[in-house]
C-alpha cells in the first residue's frame, strides 16, 4: 500500500460539532494504523460565516481530545497554504485548464433566472437541475454578456450517458450515473470556488491517499470523480462512514442536548473518555471489552469492522464510560483536573481553607460519584455546607436509643482525624453498643450530613474535624429534642 495520508477539513463556521470530531478520529486513527500522515485544511470559503475564532476553537478542540497532524493550518509543511481563501489563485489556475479543454464554460444566469427554471421542473415533476443552456452560448453572446457587465459562474460539463463507480471502503461498491446530474457551478461569480471543485484541487495537490467522512459526502462523490478525471488526478480511496443519530433515532441535532465537543469540555467530560465514545460510533472492536484507552484503540482500530449503519448517541452510554475513565485517574491528576471547577463554584474560599491533605480527602471520598468533573460542586455540598435534613433521614432520626448513641458518640470520640483512626473507632463504638453497624451508622450519617447516603462516614468526619462534627451532633439533638 501507497503510504497513507488523510485529512481533516473543517469549515470554521462553527465550534467542532460531534461528527466532525468522529470524522477526525477516525481519519487519525486510520493513519495511526498504518504508520501514515494526516493534514489539517480549513475550509473557509463560506465568507460571510467563517470565523478565526471558530478556527481556533476547532484547533483547540483536536488537540484537547488527543489528535495530532503532520501538516496543516497551525504548523505549516510543504503544500500549504492550508485555508482555502489563500489558495484561491491555484483554483483558478485549473479552472482555466478546464476551460481551455473545454470541458467547462461560462455560466451567466441569475439567482432569479435559475429559480424560476427550478419550478418549473418541479411543476413539471421533474428532477431538478441545471438545463445547461449556457453551455450554448455562441462566443458573440458570451462576448456580449461580459460587455453588460455580468460577471459569469463556471459549470463542469457533465459527460453524457456515463457511469462513475467507488469502491467504497465501509459501503462497498456504488455506482452513479450522470443522466440525474446537471452541469454544476465549480467557481462562483465572485470568484470563491465552490466545495466539490476546491475539495478535489486540494486532496490531488496535497497527496491525499484515502478520503474518510461522513455518508451525507456519497452524494457529492460522483461530481468529484468527474472532476478528477477531467483533471487527470489520481483518485484517492473513499470511506463514507455513517451518520450520527439522536436516541430518537433521528439525525443528530441541537434537541438531543450538546453537540459541539467544547460543550462537553467545559461540563468535564475527559479527552481520553470521548475519544473512547466517539471511536465506538460505528467501529466496534474486537471482544466485548468498551471501556478503552486510546493506545488500545490506536493499535486496534480498522475500516474493516466500521458499520454501515447509523451510529446512534447514546448519552448514558457516554456518562458510563467517563465515569469509568474518571475512577481510572490517578489522584494527582483527578485533584487538579477537579480544583478549577471547585474554585470557579460558591465553594472557592472554603477550598483554599481546607489545605492540601482535606482536599484529598474530599477528592477520594466523591470521585466515584463522578459522571462529569463538573458533578464535584453539587457532591461537595454535603461536606462544604452546613446539615439539610432530608424527610428520610428525620424518620432516621426519631428512632429509639438514638439521642443515647449520638451522645456517646461524640463524648468517645478520639482526638484524631486520620480516616483508618476513624473507621477502628467506628468499629469499636459498634462493639460497645451492642447494635448491628447499620443501626449505628445510619444514624450517624443523618446526624452528621442529614442524608441517608452518601461517601463514607471515616471520610467526611476526617475532612469535618472533631470541632465540626461535634457542632453537627449537637445540631441535631437540639432538632431531636424540639420533637
Amino acid at each position: 500500500m501507497k503510504k497513507v495520508k488523510v485529512r481533516f477539513a473543517p469549515s470554521p463556521t462553527g465550534p467542532l460539532h460531534i461528527g466532525g470530531a468522529r470524522s477526525a478520529l477516525f481519519n487519525y486513527l486510520f493513519a495511526k494504523r498504518y504508520d501514515g500522515e494526516m493534514v489539517l485544511r480549513i475550509e473557509d470559503t463560506d465568507l460571510e460565516r467563517s470565523r478565526p475564532e471558530y478556527e481556533k476553537e476547532i484547533i483547540d478542540s483536536l488537540r484537547w481530545l488527543g489528535i495530532s497532524w503532520t501538516e496543516g493550518v497551525d504548523i505549516g509543511g510543504d503544500n500549504g497554504p492550508y485555508r482555502q481563501t489563500e489558495r484561491i489563485s491555484v483554483y483558478r489556475e485549473y479552472v482555466e485548464k478546464l476551460l481551455a479543454s473545454g470541458q467547462a464554460y461560462e455560466c451567466f444566469c441569475s439567482e432569479e433566472e435559475l429559480e424560476k427554471e427550478r419550478e418549473e421542473l418541479l411543476a413539471k415533476g421533474e428532477m431538478v437541475r441545471y438545463s445547461g443552456k449556457c453551455r450554448y452560448l455562441t462566443p458573440e453572446e458570451r462576448e456580449e454578456k461580459l460587455k453588460q457587465g455580468i460577471k459569469p459562474a463556471i459549470r463542469f460539463k457533465v459527460p453524457d450517458n456515463k457511469v462513475y463507480v467507488v469502491n467504497d471502503l465501509v459501503r462497498g461498491k456504488v455506482a452513479f450515473e450522470t443522466g440525474n446530474i446537471g452541469d454544476f457551478i465549480i467557481m462562483k461569480s465572485d470568484g470563491i470556488p465552490t466545495y466539490n471543485f476546491a475539495v478535489v484541487v486540494d486532496d490531488a495537490l496535497m497527496g491525499i491517499t484515502h478520503v474518510i467522512r461522513a455518508e451525507e459526502h456519497l452524494s457529492n462523490t460522483p461530481r468529484q470523480l468527474m472532476l478528477y478525471e477531467a483533471l487527470n488526478f489520481k483518485v484517492p480511496e473513499f470511506a463514507h462512514i455513517s451518520l450520527i443519530l439522536g436516541s430518537d433515532r433521528q439525525k443528530m441535532s441541537k434537541r438531543h442536548g450538546a453537540t459541539s465537543l467544547i460543550q462537553y469540555r467545559e461540563k468535564g467530560y475527559l479527552p481520553e473518555a470521548m475519544y473512547n465514545f466517539l471511536a465506538l460510533l460505528g467501529w466496534s472492536p474486537e471482544g466485548e471489552e468498551e471501556i478503552l484507552t486510546p493506545e488500545q484503540i490506536n493499535k486496534s482500530f480498522s475500516l474493516d469492522r466500521v458499520s454501515k449503519s447509523p451510529a446512534v448517541f447514546d448519552l448514558d452510554k457516554l456518562n458510563h464510560i467517563n465515569q469509568q475513565h474518571i475512577k481510572m485517574l490517578s489522584l494527582d491528576r483527578l485533584k487538579e483536573l477537579l480544583r478549577p471547577y471547585l474554585e470557579a463554584s460558591p465553594y472557592g474560599e472554603k477550598i483554599a481553607s481546607l489545605g492540601p491533605e482535606k482536599y484529598e480527602l474530599l477528592v477520594m471520598a466523591l470521585r466515584d460519584y463522578l459522571v462529569c468533573l463538573s458533578d464535584i460542586v453539587e457532591h461537595a455540598r454535603i461536606i462544604l455546607e452546613d446539615i439539610e435534613y432530608e424527610d428520610e433521614a428525620l424518620q432516621v432520626l426519631k428512632g429509639e436509643h438514638i439521642k443515647d448513641l449520638l451522645l456517646q458518640f461524640i463524648d468517645e470520640y478520639p482526638p484524631v482525624d486520620g480516616v483508618e483512626e476513624i473507621k477502628q473507632y467506628m468499629k469499636s463504638l459498634v462493639k460497645k453498643t451492642k447494635l448491628k453497624p447499620k443501626d449505628v451508622f445510619m444514624p450517624i450519617r443523618c446526624a452528621l450530613s442529614g442524608k441517608t447516603h452518601g461517601p463514607d462516614l471515616p471520610y467526611l468526619i476526617s475532612i469535618w474535624g472533631r470541632e465540626e462534627v461535634q457542632r453537627r451532633v449537637r445540631k441535631t439533638l437540639e432538632i431531636i429534642d424540639r420533637k
